[in-house]
């Protein structure tokens, strides 16, 4: 599950990434009707690079609520037994992603780290090594999930696990829906297993992640811990 907006600089050359990994690997990419053309490139990507599907919805909903319109997708398929979310921008490494899901085999949510042993951030600012390490303390000391990294968006679920989650629970749209998808499971029981991850800092197009995207997350945070997940 890919969710995008404005990666035409990106998009067409995951995919091909991805699909060179397995020829039997469905990609499905959400765009919220980028202005650059995402999705149109992604749609004609699509026919020489299936199975994959193109989701275009209109305006920008955010990335939390692309993911779970693509886990919706992915689940009506009955053959669909795990599911993966990644950014679109290469900072999640394709290569890792046979890893990734192998291990679903003793958990039923894969996370891909950047705060474990083996992990490596590239191309990031001290500013914003400092303030991501600082989001992941608040939000483990307010949601007591214990993870090292809430905010990365590199995951993979099991189909009962993504099948649990309750999207009419969820109050957000952006990033913080990375959280709350954690919480709700967390307290269903399901099994959490992180792996250290390659982040790469997006090197083609611009970040989607402002100062609005961020105290929108901290204050869902607070939100989402007064409320009990």
């Amino acid at each position: 599950m890919i969710p995008t907006f404005n990666e035409s600089a990106n998009i067409v050359r995951l995919a091909e990434s991805l699909r060179a990994l397995s020829k039997a690997l469905r990609i499905f990419v959400v765009d919220d009707a980028s202005p650059d053309g995402t999705g149109s490139l992604a749609a004609e990507a699509a026919a020489r690079l299936a199975p994959m599907t193109v989701i275009r919805r209109e305006g920008k909903g955010g990335r939390g609520s692309a993911v779970l319109a693509g886990f919706a997708a992915g689940l009506a398929d009955p053959t669909v037994l795990a599911l993966v979310e990644m950014d679109a921008d290469f900072s999640h490494d394709p290569a890792e992603l046979a890893e990734t899901v192998a291990a679903l085999g003793c958990a039923d949510v894969v996370i891909r780290s950047r705060y474990l042993p083996g992990s490596r951030i590239v191309d990031w600012t001290l500013a914003r090594r400092v303030f991501s390490r600082a989001a992941n303390i608040f939000a483990r000391a307010v949601l007591r999930v214990t993870l090292t990294d809430y905010t990365n968006g590199y995951r993979a679920y099991t189909r009962a696990a993504a099948q649990a989650i309750e999207p009419a629970r969820i109050d957000s749209s952006g990033y913080i829906v990375l959280s709350e998808t954690a919480v709700q499971l967390h307290a269903k029981g399901f099994r959490f297993v992180e792996l250290p991850s390659l982040f790469v800092n997006r090197r083609r197009g611009e970040s989607n992640l402002g100062w609005r995207e961020i105290s929108s997350a901290a204050r869902g945070i607070l939100r989402l811990a007064a409320k009990g997940g």
